[in-house]
């Protein structure tokens, strides 16, 4: 099984803003990441997308790689603080209010999942086995049902 990974250092974003759009793709295929992660409406998921990017290109790249793309998905991925550039904003009667520039350090890990599932014997391709029926529920011999109730009340 092939593992790669890619890790984009110094972003310019919060490890907890990243790590919201980070969970939105963990454990997804790598094309449903990537199609995630373009219709996401945070400003951070242009940048995972090319580490995303970067780590399936390294996962292909490695010896024993199958060829096929399609095997590969979102094994781990996380964010970790990195430094923060501290500035200084004037504020009234001469004090200065502190700013935190946060960066984060993102890392994507990307495997490839083991051979596809064979279908069933007899199974045709593109039906699905039925569904089984809802059970009913057992009446209670300890509840009296609306019935017993009514004879009661007479």
């Amino acid at each position: 099984m092939i593992q790669a990974e890619a890790t984009a250092r110094y972003v310019r974003t919060s490890a907890q803003k990243a790590g919201l759009v980070l969970a939105l793709i963990r454990g997804k295929d790598v094309n449903q990441a990537l199609a995630t992660l373009q219709f996401t409406r945070k400003a951070i998921a242009a940048d995972i997308s090319k580490v995303l990017r970067s780590a399936i290109a390294n996962a292909t790249n490695k010896e024993g790689f199958s060829g096929d793309v399609d095997k590969l998905f979102v094994s781990a991925c996380y964010a970790n603080q990195g430094p923060s550039a501290k500035r200084v904003r004037p504020a009234p009667m001469g004090r200065a209010f502190r700013v935190l520039k946060r960066t984060a350090h993102i890392t994507l890990h990307v495997a490839e999942r083991p051979g596809k599932k064979i279908a069933a014997v007899g199974a045709t391709p593109g039906t699905e086995a039925p569904r089984p029926k809802r059970a009913r529920a057992q009446k209670s011999a300890t509840t009296p049902s609306k019935r017993d109730t009514q004879k009661a009340k007479e």
